[in-house]
């Protein structure tokens, strides 16, 4: 699976942080040679095997616990809510979830070949305190580089997962 870093499109749905100082943003594409929509997207990504252990560590660590049938009424719009997330905003084609400093967006665009899959990122600054500009924080710098392997994984188990169905 091509997993391709990328600017973050203009008409992303979060697209306002890139104007903010210091907020982090990434975005990751790969197409599948098939129509998805957002929904499709929504389940493979949240259902795979990679991310349900993440719901694992979350309801262990975080007392924030999901399910497939949790995901499932996110992907069709009957929840705003999936563990220690909710919907910011949404549209036809992309969803933006937010847990606080950190947000996740997907997106599905038609393409050549079928469709492209967008998975985004956006982490926020630590807000200034007594004094100290806002900053990222050592934990943000030590994590950002298994942060975008763990990206590109989550994206290329969703892209499988979507491209054999």
């Amino acid at each position: 699976m091509d997993i391709t870093e990328c600017d973050l499109p203009e008409t992303a749905l979060h697209a306002y942080h890139l104007s903010e100082p210091i907020t982090y943003t990434d975005c990751f594409t790969c197409d599948v040679k098939r129509d998805v929509d957002l929904q499709a997207f929504i389940l493979a990504f949240y259902t795979s095997g990679i991310f349900k252990a993440e719901r694992l560590v979350l309801r262990l660590l975080a007392r924030a616990p999901s399910n497939d049938a949790d995901v499932l009424a996110l992907a069709s719009g009957a929840s705003t809510t999936l563990a220690v997330w909710k919907v910011e905003a949404r549209a036809k084609d992309q969803i933006v979830l937010d847990a606080g400093r950190t947000k996740s967006w997907l997106h599905v665009a038609p393409s050549d070949t079928g469709t492209r899959l967008f998975f985004g990122s956006v982490v926020v600054p630590e807000p200034a305190k007594g004094g100290r500009p806002p900053r990222m924080g050592p934990v943000f710098e030590t994590l950002l580089t298994p942060h975008k392997l763990y990206s590109r994984l989550l994206l290329a188990a969703a892209a499988r997962r979507l491209a054999s169905t």
